[in-house]
């Protein structure tokens, strides 16, 4: 079972999270949770996302829909891939969720025949119970400080994805018209993520309209500039505390009013609150 946020242990229908990086795994980060409540507002991952639902319903809100996941199956979802994530039924839902960064997922695709290119997920669910059980197993190891045994276990399940669900990594199909704009903007918004501008001062900025913007911003990124702007923020927050920033500290750096601010927006994404997914980075 996983640590919540106070990193007391939780059972039952309560919710409870652990999310964290086994140090003898470098490219790897592990989720195990149970949610009830708990809704993850639209966001991305700079790596990959591969997830073994254990209990109850998972509804993952993916660009070509929405998919509802059960135990025994395995969510699969590509780099800066914009989704959603809530409870299905009353009791939520149960997952162990493996993280692999895409250095990681080049090295075994290497390995794999025939595969060539940047690997993508060709699936965003299959029905697969054995490949689930390795997911929990993977985690199993970790846990207990088994480093071989996780190793092996995380390669053979990378390996048995990509083979039979993976295959160059699709190019994201966005319109000609306004692309550069969006990817200008988000360097605008990378770069002054403490004071953003406003969307209306952003489009001038870059010669067009704010509606246009906002539509060109959305086919290529998945999201309008604040909620990326949030996602974005926090995945600096992230490497803030990984390298033992303060959260009050790393909640004013990237742009958050105050250390409450950045607990709220962090735990809805990420899924365990800053000061916990620091703990979890000291520990390790």
């Amino acid at each position: 079972m996983g640590t919540d946020g106070s990193g007391g242990r939780r059972a039952g229908r309560k919710e409870w999270a652990r999310h964290w990086q086994p140090a003898q795994l470098p490219g790897l980060d592990l989720l195990r949770a149970h949610y009830v409540r708990h809704t993850f507002p639209r966001h991305t991952h700079e790596g990959y996302v591969i997830a073994a639902v254990t209990g109850g319903i998972e509804e993952i809100g993916l660009p070509a829909g929405t998919l509802r996941a059960g135990p025994g199956s395995v969510v699969l979802i590509n780099p800066e891939v914009a989704h959603t994530a809530r409870a299905g039924v009353p009791e939520g839902w149960a997952y162990a969720t493996l993280y692999p960064s895409r250095e990681l997922i080049a090295e075994v695709a290497a390995e794999v025949a025939g595969l060539r290119g940047t690997p993508g997920f060709t699936a965003d669910m299959v029905c697969d119970a054995d490949a689930s059980r390795m997911i929990t197993e993977v985690h199993g190891a970790a846990e207990a400080g088994n480093a071989l045994a996780a190793d092996t276990l995380l390669r053979g399940v990378v390996a048995r994805m990509l083979a039979r669900h993976a295959g160059p990594l699709p190019a994201r199909t966005v319109r000609r018209a306004g692309a550069a704009d969006a990817e200008r903007a988000r360097s605008v918004l990378e770069e002054r993520m403490a004071r953003p501008p406003s969307l209306e001062q952003l489009a001038a900025e870059l010669g067009t309209s704010p509606f246009a913007l906002l539509r060109a911003f959305r086919d290529r990124y998945g999201m309008p500039p604040h909620t990326w702007l949030t996602d974005a923020r926090v995945r600096r927050a992230r490497l803030l505390l990984e390298a033992g920033t303060a959260p009050a500290e790393a909640a004013v750096t990237v742009g958050f009013t105050d250390q409450p601010h950045l607990n709220r927006h962090f735990t809805r994404i990420v899924g365990v609150p800053p000061g916990a997914y620091r703990r979890e980075r000291a520990a390790g």
